[in-house]
């Protein structure tokens, strides 16, 4: 029951500190988080509890999606990426060395994000779907924002997408709108809202605050509050350098060499093994440090729910 319960309270879409209180609305990110947390498995160390919260909300409506010829090539998992064999790895003390020597006239900090994300639901009777979508959020000056997420997949324009943006995962055209909304001013000076720190040890406590932890965060749990952070903010290149440092400071991620990664940027990439189920890697510019994705991979399969080893789970690509 204890791992059930905590990790409720780390996907809880309305924490007390946020922005909205008693009956109001949820926010876009407290949606965002609820979403995760009813349809997506969770891709740290209690993996089969979050593969049985997707596999009852997928299992409806497989069936659905899987007849039409037009529907099929949109199901297909994207493939994990792979690391050039022939490339030499950059270490993360390395790379935050570069990163610190680029901060010096590179883009500034900026609230708001541009990501595209592939997720994967699972039912225990029909094969997994892969549901991608892009996000554009914006904050204007008076602290309110708009957001606009799009069912869009870079790997095959104009076909198919699936969304269950509406709770009912179907076909939808590429460059549908699934949402644009705007936002009204919030003030919240917590973390992920509050403006990251640029000094390691700062963000450091930035990250644990995040995650809503009082000791010290593993690497999967840093990498689940970098992921949350770069949701908020694009990093300016004294952030992206701090975050570089942290990384390398903190172990865990071993270099793998360079890939290039699902919008065709080039990076380095560090391996982060998971609970024995999931490997996550870490992709980052080579030069500035900056992290452009994160994918999380299946390392053995599952026929319960129709997962191979290798099958990506999850994987976001962030953008400035």
């Amino acid at each position: 029951m204890a791992d059930e319960l905590d990790l409720l309270r780390a996907a809880n879409p309305a924490p007390t500190d946020g922005p909205y209180y008693g009956d109001g609305p949820l926010d876009q990110h407290a949606e965002r988080r609820l979403r995760r947390l009813l349809h997506t498995p969770a891709p740290r160390r209690r993996l089969i509890w979050g593969l049985a919260v997707a596999a009852t909300v997928a299992a409806t409506v497989a069936g659905l999606l899987l007849g039409g010829p037009t529907v099929a090539p949109a199901v297909a998992a994207p493939r994990p990426l792979v690391v050039r064999a022939e490339s030499t790895p950059v270490t993360l003390a390395e790379l935050a060395g570069r990163a610190r020597a680029a901060a010096d006239g590179a883009p500034a900090l900026r609230k708001g994000t541009h990501v595209q994300s592939w997720s994967m639901g699972m039912s225990d009777d029909k094969p997994p779907i892969t549901l991608p979508e892009e996000r554009v959020v914006r904050w204007r000056a008076d602290a309110g924002h708009t957001e606009l997420v799009v069912a869009t997949d870079p790997r095959r324009p104009g076909r198919p997408v699936l969304t269950d943006d509406d709770g009912a995962p179907h076909a939808v055209h590429d460059g549908h709108v699934l949402s644009d909304r705007t936002y009204p001013p919030s003030w919240s000076d917590a973390p992920p809202n509050a403006r990251p720190p640029r000094d390691v040890a700062g963000l450091r406590a930035y990250l644990q605050e995040t995650a809503y932890r009082d000791s010290a965060l593993t690497t999967s749990e840093l990498l689940d509050a970098v992921q949350e952070l770069l949701d908020h903010w694009t990093l300016g290149g004294a952030e992206s350098a701090a975050l570089a440092r942290l990384l390398a400071d903190t172990g865990g991620l071993r270099p793998a060499g360079q890939v290039t990664d699902r919008l065709g940027r080039p990076g380095q990439a560090y391996v982060c093994a998971g609970s024995g189920t999931t490997r996550r890697l870490l992709i980052m510019d080579a030069t500035t440090g900056a992290v452009l994705g994160l994918e999380t991979t299946f390392t053995r399969p599952d026929p319960r729910y129709g997962v191979k080893a290798g099958d990506v789970m999850d994987y976001s690509a962030w953008m400035r």
